[in-house]
């Protein structure tokens, strides 16, 4: 075809064209002059490539030329920068064909200003770079998923909340991550988020970590199906773990504490019944010999009495822990002390014992410490398939802060840590919220009443302490014990000799049951003090005032209709700031008994109580002040 046909033809086209022969420039249009600045052909035509291709490109570009002269098949699209008559650098898209010249072959290149698209792509990767270190810096985990639940992206976060790299998870389908119990509701939410598209999807759910413990995800979700760039569903999911652990925590507080209070006034009633019981018991047994024919039969009624006061013990003990006698005690004595008499018991149990050194003192009732001990060890060994198997206790010190995730019911700061493991067969989730209950077993018949850890469970939480499990079937249990640290000095501990000690002083007994009144009043009697009596606070109040300066003791009741033992207390104070005042009771020593204590009550004893206890208490009162 005529050059000059080929430049009319040429001319009318929208994109920048030069034709390329022989290494030079035969043919520019107007739109080529345009694009590189320049106003007349005359100031390209007859020059080279490297008059506008950029220095950078200038090699790639004359390669490309000439190869496909020479035949070769490349591709006949690609982007390279040509440089204006000002220096301006333009990115160009190029695309050539050979054709003949005058005759010959040479080039025919079209090119394409593509400066905007090449703007919006750096914008774009902008965007990306941004977006994908938006990503790895999150603290939530962000998947992509595919209609059918498989992974298709998730954020460098996963290894850091589950445990795994994004490898392990993409290509594999979501529902083998989910805890058995939630799975049915999860992929109820997910296929309705697939079939409702532009719906908000929101769950809760417990994710498999990489260690094959459960974590608790909240994942809040919308799809991407209809972007070409993402194609999928977008999940955001934050571990929720702690929360619910928190919220765990407070509902299981809540409900002891109801069981707890129900507990309390039932072990309460059921002591005074026994009181009124075994105080009849004791008068007898001070009218007969072991000769007697009914000695056995007491002696025997007595043993089933101190039975149900066990048993009323460790309701109260469950309730708000029972009667204390704080001490400044050394932890690794004590556990020490309970381990050698449970493992002489137990020989077929390995017992490993690990002693933190300068473990700090801890305020206790050694007695009630050692019970919980023995029952979390007596729990270990029933867990023990066989029979058999390995315990391991720890004690530490550890201070625990605001940063922590602190058990419901603990302030922050310093305690020490007493942990008993065991290899036994471990528990479900629903035994383990339910295994601070009281009755609450999972043994047959005649191996426990369900009261052991529920005692345990009030005793630590009446120290001020908490009682922790975790537990899975066929992995063990622990239980974890915090109890505050102490900067007091150690006490020795001592023994006391029971004995009977009498007395002739007055005493002023002051109880709203009458079976109690009467039957207390007779032990009284026997021990050779002079017993005045009262049925309430009221009449207490009237024969003190009437009496003022005769009574020596009262022994005064806690819990009374009318006016309460601490009412009673404080007006008593009122007529004498001196009255020497002991307080019993079914229940325990509470909140307001503390304060009573601290206000000047002399001692405490708890109903029901042996003769040599209730005289050993009154001399304790006397003695005191001789």
């Amino acid at each position: 075809m005529d050059p000059y046909v080929y430049k009319r033809i040429l001319e009318n086209i929208r994109d920048a064209i030069v034709v390329n022969q022989d290494g030079k420039t035969k043919y520019v249009n107007s739109k080529m002059l345009e694009l590189l600045g320049y106003s007349t052909d005359t100031e390209i035509i007859g020059k080279g490539f490297d008059l506008f291709v950029h220095p950078d490109d200038y090699k790639r570009v004359l390669a490309n030329h000439e190869r496909r002269l020479q035949g070769e098949k490349l591709n006949t699209v690609y982007e390279f920068r040509v440089v204006d008559k000002n220096g301006k650098t333009i990115p160009v898209e190029i695309r050539v064909n050979v054709f003949e010249w005058e005759g010959r072959p040479a080039t025919l290149n079209f090119l394409i200003d593509i400066t905007e698209r090449k703007n919006a792509e750096a914008v774009l990767q902008k965007s990306e770079e941004r977006l994908h270190e938006l990503f790895r810096n999150s603290s939530d985990i962000i998947s992509i998923f595919d209609i059918t639940g498989n992974f298709l992206y998730v954020s460098p976060s996963l290894k850091r909340i589950a445990g795994y790299l994004e490898t392990d998870l993409v290509g594999k389908n979501f529902t083998g991550y989910i805890h058995p119990a939630d799975l049915k509701s999860t992929i109820k939410n997910f296929s309705r988020k697939a079939r409702q598209r532009n719906k908000g999807l929101a769950a809760e759910f417990r994710f498999r970590h990489a260690d094959g413990s459960w974590i608790y995800l909240e994942a809040l979700g919308y799809d991407c199906l209809d972007n070409p760039a993402i194609n999928g569903i977008i999940i955001n999911a934050r571990d929720v773990s702690g929360r619910r652990r928190m919220e765990e925590q407070l509902l299981q507080a809540q409900k002891m504490e109801a069981i707890g209070a129900l507990a309390g006034g039932i072990a309460h009633d059921f002591n005074n019944l026994l009181m009124g019981i075994q105080g009849n018991i004791s008068l007898m047994l001070l009218r007969r010999d072991s000769a007697d024919p009914d000695f056995r039969k007491l002696k025997s009624m007595e043993s089933l009495v101190q039975s149900g006061a066990d048993l009323a013990a460790k309701l109260l003990g469950f309730a708000r822990g029972g009667q204390y006698e704080l001490k400044s005690t050394d932890l690794n004595e004590l556990v020490s002390k309970t381990v050698n008499v449970f493992g002489r018991t137990k020989r077929e149990i390995m017992i490993h014992q690990k002693y933190g050194k300068n473990v700090c003192p801890v305020e206790v009732d050694r007695v009630q410490i050692e019970q919980v001990l023995i029952n979390l060890y007596v729990n270990a060994w029933q867990a023990m398939p066989g029979g058999g198997g390995d315990i391991y206790v720890e004690t530490d010190n550890i201070v625990l802060n605001d940063a922590d995730l602190l058990p419901i019911g603990i302030p922050a700061g310093a305690y020490v840590r007493i942990m008993v493991t065991d290899t036994g067969m471990g528990m479900d989730e629903e035994t383990r919220r339910r295994i601070f209950e009281p009755f609450f077993t999972t043994k047959e018949k005649g191996r426990g009443v369900g009261l052991g850890l529920a005692s345990a469970y009030g005793i630590i939480k009446k120290h001020g302490g908490i009682i922790d499990v975790t537990s899975e079937p066929g992995h063990g249990t622990i239980f974890t014990i915090y109890l505050p640290a102490s900067s007091k000095e150690v006490l020795k501990e001592t023994i006391d000799v029971k004995t009977i000690i009498e007395g002739n002083e007055t005493i002023l007994l002051v109880d709203d049951e009458e079976s109690i009144v009467d039957v207390c009043g007779e032990m009284l009697g026997v021990l050779g003090y002079n017993v005045l009596q009262a049925k309430s606070g009221k009449d207490a109040l009237k024969i003190y005032e009437e009496n003022k300066g005769k009574i020596d003791l009262v022994i005064l009741d806690m819990i009374m209709p009318g006016l309460s033992g601490g009412e009673t207390f404080e007006m008593l104070k009122l007529i004498d700031p001196e009255v020497k005042v002991m307080l019993s009771t079914g229940y325990i020593i509470s909140e307001q008994a503390k304060k009573m204590m601290q206000r000047g009550c002399r001692a405490f004893i708890q109903k029901p109580f042996l003769m040599d206890e209730l005289s050993q208490k009154i001399r304790e009162v006397f003695d005191r002040n001789e």
